[in-house]
């Protein structure tokens, strides 16, 4: 391979004046992969909170002085 479909292709691009459609595209996919990321992270973060919640309150309940 030498290269030279992917140059012409760019070349048409860049000529045609679509270099910043591409870059706009490009921004757009990684701006929403790194929402989906943050998503995850947030929802795993909000799991563990919960787990550590519930966890809590079964020490409270455990522990307290109504015994």
């Amino acid at each position: 391979m030498n290269g030279e479909p992917f140059g012409a292709i760019l070349g048409e691009v860049i000529t045609r004046g679509d270099l910043a459609h591409l870059a706009l595209f490009v921004w757009a996919a990684v701006s929403s992969f790194f929402a989906l990321a943050l998503f995850r992270e947030t929802k795993a973060a909000s799991r563990r909170f919960d787990e550590f919640i519930r966890e809590l309150a079964n020490f409270n309940r455990r522990h307290s002085g109504d015994s």
